[in-house]
């Protein structure tokens, strides 16, 4: 089962189990002996169990901030949604183009990767988004990407041009575009900070 599936409660049990780690030749280790010697004479950190352990974390995390975003106003707590969007960017090595939801009062209804591309690009269907926004009665949208190749955060021509073409589509529908963000690493930029929005 995928980690998105599980539950909150599901996830925190299979973080706080044992974890076993085998050292080639010797015997198993469990998650105490890995506490008092992390390393223990292994590199710890590229074993599949740890990684499966670390990706439940952030499962959890991404969860966490998402609630809070739904309480209220996203930009009522701007360093929330920075933290989500750096966390769920993270580790991601291709483009993606995300769209989050938000009601009248610009709370987080819901947050989708609507599109996938490669290192570089990818491609955005305004027709798509637009759709996406009246599936979910969305009274506004924001936008984020990653830029995982370049590793700087600031907008290219590209990015401008389809904020643009986005915002002038769903403005036909009343819908509000609030914000695009870019992030590369820790950083990440407000299109709207910029007054390119």
């Amino acid at each position: 089962m995928h980690m998105a599936q599980l539950s909150n409660e599901a996830l925190a049990r299979e973080l706080l189990a044992p974890v076993t780690i085998a050292k080639p030749g010797v015997c198993v280790l469990t998650a105490r002996d890995v506490e008092n010697d992390p390393t223990n004479g292994l590199i710890v950190h590229g074993h599949p169990a740890l990684k499966h352990k670390l990706g439940i974390a952030r499962e959890l995390l991404l969860r966490d901030l998402a609630a809070a975003m739904q309480r209220g106003p996203v930009f009522d707590s701007p360093q929330v949604l920075r933290e989500w969007l750096r966390l769920y960017c993270a580790r991601i090595e291709h483009e993606v183009f995300l769209v989050l939801y938000l009601d009248a009062h610009h709370a987080l209804f819901e947050a989708e990767e609507m599109f996938r591309g490669t290192l570089t690009q990818t491609s955005v269907y305004p027709r798509e988004i637009v759709k996406g926004a009246l599936r979910r009665n969305a009274a506004a949208v924001a936008f984020a990407h990653p830029h995982p190749s370049s590793g700087c955060a600031e907008p290219s021509r590209a990015d401008e041009f389809l904020t643009s073409t986005l915002r002038h589509a769903l403005n036909l529908v009343d819908v509000r575009v609030i914000d695009h963000f870019i992030v590369s690493g820790n950083a990440v930029l407000s299109m709207a900070e910029r007054g390119l929005v």
